[in-house]
């Protein structure tokens, strides 16, 4: 088969595939979790239920196939943001103000029932792993630099930033969002002498 040819192929289930991660998210988010069958996903994006079933055996399959894409994304995000900063200060701050906007937005795509059903199992595990030691390097370099205290170690001070940063999905406004991410990095600023 030429090269060509396959691309294409792999560009159609790709596209496929995001249709339905699409389409199912939608779904669940305007009419419940319950409420969604693989039938209603294959007639709301537009393919024949035989076609879905080829790419995934259940709703549960593509909802967690949505979530990783998801997380996947926000780690991306975080990793650009950090990439795009100037000094080691400036990296943590702009990584945990994009933390706390990814927290908040994330609260607009999941119901509670999928919220349970999603943030279990090994993919979650890695991603928080991932966001953990992320965020330990930044503490790292922000303490060897002075932008963040040295008197209580990075490894503390980890779980404190990502657990008050996660008080953002209850935010609704930016002025707010700024405000915690502040008050938090106020909090592990070196103490003024």
């Amino acid at each position: 088969m030429p090269k060509l040819w396959n691309e294409t192929i792999e560009a159609h289930r790709r596209d496929v595939r995001e249709a339905v991660l699409d389409t199912t998210a939608a779904l669940v988010a305007h009419h419940g979790l319950l409420s969604v069958t693989m039938s209603r996903i294959a007639q709301e994006t537009g393919i024949g239920r035989a076609t879905l079933y080829k790419y995934f055996p259940d709703v549960e399959a593509i909802l967690h196939s949505w979530h990783q894409r998801q997380i996947a994304g926000h780690l991306k995000r975080l990793a650009e943001v950090r990439d795009d900063a100037g000094g080691a200060g400036q990296r943590l701050e702009a990584v945990l103000q994009a933390y706390a906007l990814i927290s908040r937005e994330s609260r607009g795509h999941h119901t509670t029932e999928m919220a349970a059903l999603m943030h279990r199992g090994e993919e979650v595990a890695r991603a928080e792993q991932q966001l953990h030691r992320m965020v330990l390097d930044l503490l790292r370099d922000a303490t060897a630099t002075g932008d963040v205290r040295d008197d209580v170690p990075p490894e503390e001070l980890v779980g404190y930033l990502l657990h008050a940063l996660t008080a953002a999905n209850g935010l609704s406004s930016d002025a707010a969002l700024r405000r915690l991410v502040g008050f938090t990095l106020a909090g592990i600023r070196p103490p003024r002498r």
